[in-house]
């Protein structure tokens, strides 16, 4: 469920994510028949994605797909765990990190969470996963992480390389697949299967499909259109998922932040239907 972005500029990078949280309660609609059970979806739109810690003002993250840990005291979001990791950092005086110091801290810290509350392998859909971005000290360019709880905690570098830049995606995404690619993802597969495709003939359509993709300069777009960008793939996400009867789990306000290498980190907030401007909210902080 959900969606979170993460775009690395040459200007500065932006997270933003959906505020959506979706659990499920398994009812029984008849007591004569306790093996017929149903899963009710039950939403919450004003959850935190956007996660920041104190002290490390160069560096935020977001997550999706699993949004709460089941606990015995009832379910918690990720972000309600963050006063938590906050508390192990204080506690062993740990000044800026490097992001990917951060991305690893954070990894071992839920990693440690799921080893606790649920201690078993995750079911389809349940992993949790987080995009990490931010600048190191005295660097040109951000950094931006992804990685998996439980599968793949190692934190996986993004558009890697100071001249790279670009775009990182994930969640309920198949909007954001068709508008950045041109076509849906399941496209290959289904062309391969019914043409019957070679090995050799199914490798040279990937690079075929790619010229439907529009041409966006991540390396040329300001701050403020990366913000923008972001913003409007997570909206689009949410009205088109109005229309159709799949599991509505992007919705809510938008989230998003800015870092750059002189200001930090930059929250910033889009009220629903707000679709932004080209310029940076005043009240970013």
């Amino acid at each position: 469920m959900s969606l979170g972005v993460m775009i690395k500029g040459s200007e500065g990078l932006v997270l933003a994510a959906d505020s959506r949280v979706t659990l499920f309660n398994q009812f029984t609609p008849d007591p004569a028949t306790p093996n017929q059970t149903f899963l009710m979806p039950a939403t919450f739109d004003n959850a935190t994605k956007l996660l920041t810690v104190s002290g490390q003002k160069f560096v935020g993250a977001v997550t999706y797909g699993l949004g709460a840990f089941m606990t015995a005291d009832g379910p918690r979001t990720m972000h309600s765990f963050i006063p938590e990791f906050e508390k192990t950092l204080y506690e062993e005086n740990v000044r800026r990190l490097s992001v990917l110091d951060f991305a690893n801290r954070l990894s071992d810290f839920f990693l440690g969470q799921w080893n606790t509350l649920i201690n078993r392998p995750p079911y389809p859909g349940e992993e949790i996963y987080f995009l990490v971005g931010g600048y190191d000290e005295a660097a040109a360019y951000g950094r931006g992480f992804q990685f998996q709880i439980p599968n793949c905690p190692a934190p996986i570098e993004q558009n890697a390389g100071a001249g790279q830049f670009g775009i990182t995606w994930g969640g309920q995404s198949e909007v954001v697949f068709r508008l950045l690619y041109g076509f849906d993802a399941g496209l290959p597969q289904v062309v391969r299967e019914t043409l019957k495709l070679s090995t050799e003939q199914a490798a040279d359509l990937a690079p075929a499909l790619q010229r439907f993709a529009p041409a966006i300069p991540y390396q040329f777009l300001p701050l403020p259109d990366c913000v923008n960008l972001a913003v409007f793939l997570v909206k689009s996400t949410i009205k088109f998922q109005t229309f159709t009867t799949t599991v509505r789990g992007v919705g809510g306000p938008v989230e998003a932040a800015t870092v750059t290498r002189l200001d930090g980190l930059r929250r910033i907030r889009h009220r629903p239907g707000a679709w932004g401007t080209g310029e940076l909210p005043d009240n970013s902080s």
